[in-house]
C-alpha cells in the first residue's frame, strides 16, 4: 500500500542526476503496470524495477497514485504525438483519414496496457477519471474539428452533430483496436485500417471515399434481399 507521507510534496528535480532518477522511476512504473497490473503496482515494486531504494521513490512521488498520474500523462502524450498525421500528408480527406486511423491504432497498441489498467482504476478514483476524460477530450476535439471542416466544405453530411459523431466513431476505432490487440482477433493491420476507414467515411457520408457510390453497383433485385445477403455471406 505504501507508507503515508509526513513531508511536503516532492518538487521537480533540478539536477541532471535527479531528473534521470525520476525518469527511471517513471519508466519502471510503466513497466510494472504493464507487466503486473494495478495489484502489482506498488512503490516497492517500482523502486526495485528502477534499481533505487524504497525511500528514493518518495523523494520524487507522493504515492503510487501520484506516480500513476504521471505515467498516464507521459503515455498519453506519446500516444497523442504518435497519432498525429504529418503536415506533409496530402490534403485528400480520405487519404488523411486512413493515415489517421493507422497511426492511432499503432499508438494504441503501444499504450493499450497502461490505458486499460488506468480506465479500470478511474471507476473508483475521481481524480484519475478527470485525467482520463482530459486525455479523451484531446482526440474528441481534434475529430470534432475535422468533421466540422468537412461539413463546411460540403464533403460530409451536414445533419450530423460533429461532436457526437466524433465520440461514436472514435469509440469504434478504440474498441476495435482493443479487440484486435488485446483479444487477438485474427486480422492484419491493413485489413483493419481499410475497414475502419471505410466505416468512418460511410458514417459521415464523405464525398470522394471509395464506397460513396456502392448503392448503384451490384444492387440485388427488389424482393431478393435474402439472396443478396446469402451471396454476401458466401
Amino acid at each position: 500500500m505504501g507508507r503515508p507521507r509526513t513531508k511536503s510534496a516532492p518538487k521537480p528535480p533540478t539536477t541532471l542526476r535527479g531528473r534521470r532518477t525520476r525518469e527511471g522511476l517513471l519508466l519502471a512504473g510503466r513497466e510494472v503496470l504493464e507487466r503486473q497490473g494495478w495489484s502489482g503496482f506498488t512503490p516497492e515494486a517500482v523502486a526495485q524495477a528502477a534499481g533505487v531504494s524504497y525511500g528514493t521513490f518518495y523523494t520524487y512521488f507522493e504515492s503510487k497514485e501520484d506516480l500513476l498520474h504521471h505515467v498516464l500523462r507521459s503515455v498519453a502524450g506519446e500516444m497523442f504525438t504518435s497519432s498525429l498525421v504529418p503536415p506533409d500528408t496530402t490534403d485528400d480527406p480520405y487519404t488523411r483519414l486512413v493515415e489517421s486511423n493507422r497511426r492511432y491504432l499503432r499508438a494504441w497498441d503501444q499504450a493499450s496496457k497502461v490505458m486499460r489498467v488506468v480506465e479500470q482504476g478511474a471507476v473508483a478514483d475521481e481524480g484519475l477519471r478527470r485525467t482520463v476524460l482530459e486525455i479523451r477530450e484531446l482526440y474528441v476535439s481534434r475529430s470534432t474539428d475535422g468533421i466540422r471542416r468537412l461539413q463546411e466544405a460540403g464533403l460530409a453530411n451536414p445533419r450530423l452533430d460533429p461532436r457526437l459523431t466524433a465520440i461514436a466513431l472514435g469509440s469504434m476505432v478504440e474498441q476495435v483496436g482493443h479487440v484486435v490487440d488485446t483479444l487477438a482477433e485474427a486480422y492484419d493491420e491493413d485489413a483493419v485500417v481499410d475497414h475502419l476507414s471505410r466505416l468512418w467515411a460511410a458514417a459521415i457520408g464523405l464525398r470522394g471515399a471509395p464506397d460513396e457510390g456502392w448503392t448503384a453497383v451490384g444492387r440485388p433485385a427488389s424482393g431478393d434481399v435474402r439472396g443478396g445477403l446469402t451471396s454476401a455471406a458466401d
